[in-house]
């Protein structure tokens, strides 16, 4: 044992002399290395704890477990294989469909028969009148004449273009009109000072969305010099801020809604640091049709000086209207300080044409951080209020025709009547043991789920139905987005809802050629990575 030690004592001996003589020869370049290698290490050490500060501890261990997997041999093809599988699920028969499809232009004109093909393809259209949450929001026996109405005024200005200002003078009248009477409705008459509301009319949701948080970010990094933007977003807020965080390279948050299934204030307040630029509220939400406390919101964000984007695109035709109505609705518009823009969709519950919708500002000031001027081309001077350039002025002029069509009159009849239905189909689903409605409606939307059935399963045999609603997560529900479309049908929905839970409750399991596997699967997948390849996989594959 004594020459064991001593064996041992001579090695680290002569181990401490050979490192020290090797420090001593290369002295100059362990001193180089020394600083680098503790500046990689701490580079390393950085990174993870930023994934674990924005991820959180589960995501972020999950992230690493999951990309040591894939770098086993094999295991990354099997699970691109396992990916393509419900890729090609999702997909259906969608690539059956697309054989014969024109991939060149005729080398003769069609002439008339271009009506009759276009006849041909529109009865391969889902039969959606009164079956779609949402989508089409125009309905009842007055819906032909304003079809017809709207389809009139488009054609009539197909041809123009606002791009050009000097020469379509009309659809720039239409729009600054369209713009005038949406922010009216908005409070714009009864906010607090701070400038006139201003606003442009855009494609969609989507680019109203994306247009505020471009002009937010460039709006405080003018205030506040703010070079590393960051919003804050409850869980219910629209994908669209995703969209916009990724175009425009703002860090996102993403807060949990709390019990009530509204923006938590507290939770997004404990986010706010000096690089935010942007909370969010929405009246209602997609997902709940629920208002968020935009009050409160707004008083955070006046505090702080930051901006308060409210996303009013389902809301915006239905909750003046329903206020007026005498309906209990919260304070939502730029009636409340510290709100900087709101979004609203004329093309919804404003029942203009597809295609059409209205972002707004509080001020002018705000609003000139839209707009994207060009001195140095050669092509000349140039300036763009939105993200397109040439705009179709059909639509602008569909949109005020509707407007015009309906007036205040028209808008207070509308919402009095899916309101109403909206009501009427919560008690009625209360009847439903299995079911529960997932927090408290606002609006007209109503999701709900269940601790009986599976949801997804329900969905399924609704769809064999022809009903085509919205499936949700956290927690697994599904909605139905009221429009007048219903009003007529409510009851056949609420008959074929009890039929789908009682065949669900009898014989659980899915239906052949139903989504409820993947819906459900989709939802207990721990690597969200891996889910959202399987998104894109399916949309490269169908685009």
């Amino acid at each position: 044992m004594e020459m064991d030690l001593a064996s041992i004592k001579a090695l680290l001996i002569q181990f401490r002399a050979s490192t020290n003589s090797f420090l001593s020869d290369y002295e100059p370049l362990t001193l180089l290395l020394a600083p680098l290698f503790t500046l990689f290490l701490a580079r390393i050490l950085r990174s993870f704890l930023r994934l674990l500060h924005e991820n959180g501890v589960k995501a972020t261990i999950i992230g690493f477990i999951m990309t040591s997997i894939k770098l086993v041999p094999g295991v990354k093809g099997y699970i691109d294989a396992e990916k393509q599988k419900v890729v090609d699920k999702l997909q259906g028969d969608s690539k059956s469909k697309r054989e014969g499809w024109r991939s060149e232009l005729p080398r003769e004109r069609f002439g008339a028969s271009i009506i009759d093909k276009l006849k041909e393809e529109k009865r391969n259209d889902v039969a959606w009148q009164g079956k779609c949450s949402g989508t089409v929001y125009i309905g009842g026996s007055e819906s032909e004449g304003h079809f017809s109405l709207i389809n009139e005024a488009c054609s009539m200005f197909a041809h123009t273009n606002p791009l050009h200002l000097d020469v379509f003078q009309s659809v720039a009248r239409f729009e600054a009109e369209v713009v005038a009477m949406t922010a009216s409705l908005l409070g714009s008459k009864e906010k607090a000072s701070g400038g006139e509301v201003c606003g442009n009319m855009t494609s969609g949701g989507t680019e109203s969305i994306l247009l505020a948080v471009k002009s937010s970010r460039d709006y405080m990094k003018a205030k506040k010099g703010i070079t590393r933007p960051e919003m804050i977003i409850p869980e219910s807020a629209h994908s669209a801020y995703d969209k916009a965080a990724q175009y425009f390279n703002i860090k996102l948050w993403r807060v949990p809604v709390n019990k009530e299934f509204q923006a938590d204030v507290k939770a997004i307040k404990r986010h706010i640091n000096r690089n935010t630029i942007l909370i969010v509220g929405s009246a209602p939400g997609f997902p709940h049709g629920i208002i968020d406390p935009i009050e409160e919101l707004g008083e955070l964000a006046f505090r702080y000086g930051i901006c308060l984007h409210v996303d009013l695109c389902l809301g915006g035709f239905v909750l003046p209207f329903a206020r007026k109505l005498g309906y209990p609705i919260p304070p939502f518009d730029f009636s409340v300080k510290g709100v900087t823009s709101i979004s609203v969709d004329v093309h919804k519950y404003g029942l203009a044409p597809k295609g059409t919708s209205v972002v707004l500002y509080r001020n002018h000031d705000i609003r000139k951080n839209q707009f994207v001027a060009v001195t140095e081309w050669s092509g000349g001077l140039y300036v763009s209020p939105t993200i397109a350039g040439s705009r179709p002025g059909g639509l602008i002029a569909g949109a005020w025709a509707a407007m015009m069509s309906l007036g205040e009159e028209g808008y207070l009849k509308n919402t009095k009547a899916i309101m109403e239905v909206s009501k009427k189909l919560q008690e009625r689903m209360m009847e439903l043991p299995e079911l529960f409605i997932v927090g408290k409606p606002d609006m007209t939307i109503v999701a709900f789920g269940s601790n009986v059935v599976d949801i997804f399963e329900v969905n399924d045999i609704m769809s064999s139905k022809g009903w085509h609603l919205n499936a949700l997560q956290r927690p697994n529900s599904l909605h139905i987005c009221i429009t007048l479309q219903h009003v007529s049908v409510i009851n056949d929905f609420i008959q074929d809802l009890r039929e789908a839970v009682q065949t669900v409750k009898a014989n659980p399991g899915p239906i052949k050629g139903g989504l409820a596997p993947i819906y459900g699967a989709a939802g207990k997948i721990p690597d969200r990575g891996m889910v959202q390849e399987l998104l894109v996989n399916y949309m490269d594959s169908t685009c």
